[in-house]
């Protein structure tokens, strides 16, 4: 077990570094002497962080980084006069701190980088002794550092790690809690978006997308979501090939509404991105007749009522942006009929003599599902029309 006292020590660093970088990042903006704040933190962190630099050797360019910041603050301070020689080595001095400025923020981030990943790949590789809630916070750290974009190095740190490997363990593992799953399954998302031709086939060829499926969440469910809008087709193929579709179909018969509506969102995805056997899944397992009793609901209806719509307690809304929204949230099963048809029309995995033929059966089957002609010449007047999206 980890040694709180070292925990603690290494939480300090942190702090230090975090300030020095901060103070670094001010510094590239604003390398002139009205920004004395900026010199002086960074002069003041530079004496704390002494003792800490000399203990760690990945730390010792940095420490040359800020000696050489100290020089050049020196120099700078030293041409204050109004002459031609004074200003161009005032320029020379703004420019040169600006630059090493920008180092030193990039090696204390690597640290931090490296730092990080090392202690989530701890936490992840215990088993039965976890510390849950430490676990989740160092997740969710990772998964705002990966969010920022895309960073070789920190690619080849995680690469180095094998993190998506212990990642997919733990989402495969329904021993585990609920919250950690779901949180490792938020991680892997992002970093597909971190580096989609990286980490794809890993998720292609692991059985990740079962044990989304198999966790009946709503955050899973988002997961899914997100991972068919990033890889496409070639997901929603290994979703329909594994078996998945019938029960991501069957979610819409759940209570839980967040997992309706998410289940909704996927079901909308996998119509756009589907080739023909995952819309004929779907079709199969009466997806038709769902949404047609979805649509029928309080929170259903049609999107042509939003016209009507003034919001709640009969507040209008100011702009037509905010009002479609208010309605939107407040009715996530409106004209869901003609949403689903409307992505297959327009989406990427249909040919159009096939998307020709799902609209004709999407109609016979909405003739089937409905209570009464009127609601039968609603939504077939939409499906035909077309609703937006």
């Amino acid at each position: 077990m980890e040694d709180p006292s070292s925990r603690q020590e290494i939480s300090r660093v942190i702090k230090v570094l975090e300030a020095l970088k901060q103070a670094s990042h001010d510094l590239q903006s604003h390398p002139i002497p009205k920004s004395s704040d900026s010199f002086r933190a960074l002069l003041e962190l530079q004496t704390e962080s002494e003792t800490i630099l000399s203990k760690d050797p990945n730390l010792s360019t940095l420490s040359q980084h800020l000696s050489r910041l100290k020089s050049l603050v020196d120099t700078l301070q030293k041409s204050r006069g109004r002459t031609l020689r004074n200003f161009l080595a005032r320029r020379v001095s703004t420019h040169s701190i600006s630059r090493v400025a920008g180092s030193i923020e990039s090696e204390i981030q690597a640290w931090i980088d490296r730092e990080s990943i090392d202690n989530l790949t701890a936490q992840l590789k215990k088993e039965g002794a976890r510390d849950e809630p430490e676990l989740i916070r160092l997740l969710t750290q990772f998964e705002n550092r990966i969010s920022q974009g895309f960073d070789r190095e920190l690619q080849d740190l995680i690469l180095k790690s094998k993190i998506f490997v212990l990642l997919e363990k733990i989402i495969c593992d329904s021993n585990c809690l609920k919250s950690v799953r779901e949180q490792c399954a938020f991680v892997v998302a992002a970093l597909i978006s971190f580096n989609k031709d990286v980490f794809v086939g890993q998720v292609l060829m692991g059985s990740l997308i079962h044990a989304l499926v198999s966790m009946v969440s709503w955050k899973a469910m988002k997961v899914l979501c997100t991972l068919i809008n990033l890889i496409k087709s070639p997901l929603v193929d290994e979703i329909e090939s594994n078996g998945e579709i019938p029960k991501i179909i069957s979610f819409l018969d759940y209570k839980d509404l967040e997992l309706r509506v998410l289940t909704m969102d996927c079901v909308l995805e996998i119509g756009y991105f589907g080739r023909k056997e995952a819309i004929e899944a779907m079709l199969k397992e009466g997806l038709i007749k769902k949404l047609v009793e979805l649509q029928r609901l309080e929170l259903g209806g049609t999107l042509i009522d939003m016209d009507k719509f003034d919001g709640v307690g009969g507040k209008r809304e100011s702009t037509v942006e905010s009002k479609d929204q208010r309605f939107s949230e407040s009715h996530p099963f409106a004209s869901c009929v003609a949403r689903f048809a409307v992505q297959l029309e327009v989406g990427e995995g249909l040919r159009q003599r096939e998307k020709r033929g799902f609209k004709l059966e999407i109609l016979e089957k909405v003739r089937e599902a409905s209570v009464s002609d009127a609601e039968t010449a609603a939504i077939v007047a939409e499906v035909l029309w077309g609703s937006s999206p």
